[in-house]
């Protein structure tokens, strides 16, 4: 099985299109960012959600953070009624045990950094690696494919995320070659920095064809 995570949702509709498709997760930007929602947003988003799943596999609801204070994490998440937390900064490893209470997921771009390789070396039973692609000056992927080699062996020994540059026409390839536990997803599915319904159940029923 592969878990599919839509990230950078920031209207109702996407978000249950996104449950409609089959979607696992769903990701609620709160970092910098033209994705970025405020928090009044994601509780509709989330009552949304909720409801539409209602009955169905539950979906996640993921709030993307970079470089935040972890109270302030921990007040949003709990105000917006997340399931877990996404890490896309330079955050220490301490912060697994400050938000133990959800899931953690923590962006690895395979950028040497000290901070980076303490959260390859931790491993508990709530985090996970989102091996992302290393673009200089950014925090996220920005389109870019990641290191598919590296990250499928990172997926041998914990539990990967595969995001960066991923797209319906290659997410196929990118499961088979990597055998991740799960893919992300954003401007994949967009047209025009808008996320897009039918590319979002393509992508949805590409990865779940590929994961069979």
């Amino acid at each position: 099985m592969i878990n599919v995570k839509i990230c950078g949702v920031r209207t109702r509709d996407h978000a249950l299109t996104a449950v409609d498709a089959g979607a696992d997760m769903i990701g609620l930007v709160f970092a910098p960012s033209r994705r970025r929602i405020d928090p009044d947003d994601a509780i509709a988003i989330a009552e949304a959600v909720r409801t539409a799943a209602d009955g169905r596999r539950p979906v996640s609801l993921i709030g993307v953070f970079v470089n935040d204070d972890v109270a302030r994490i921990r007040e949003v998440a709990t105000w917006c009624g997340l399931d877990g937390i996404q890490l896309s900064g330079d955050e220490p490893v301490a912060y697994a045990e400050a938000l133990a209470s959800f899931l953690v997921i923590k962006a690895i771009r395979f950028d040497d950094s000290a901070r980076e390789r303490d959260w390859l070396i931790e491993d508990r039973a709530h985090v996970r690696l989102l091996v992302d692609a290393h673009v200089p000056g950014s925090y996220g992927g920005a389109g870019v494919v990641a290191d598919w080699d590296r990250a499928a062996g990172l997926a041998r020994r914990r539990s990967v995320l595969l995001a960066g540059g991923l797209t319906p026409a290659n997410v196929a390839e990118a499961i088979q070659r990597v055998r991740p536990w799960g893919v992300d997803v954003s401007s994949g599915v967009e047209i025009n920095g808008v996320k897009d319904h039918q590319k979002i159940r393509a992508f949805v029923a590409a990865a779940r064809a590929a994961a069979q």
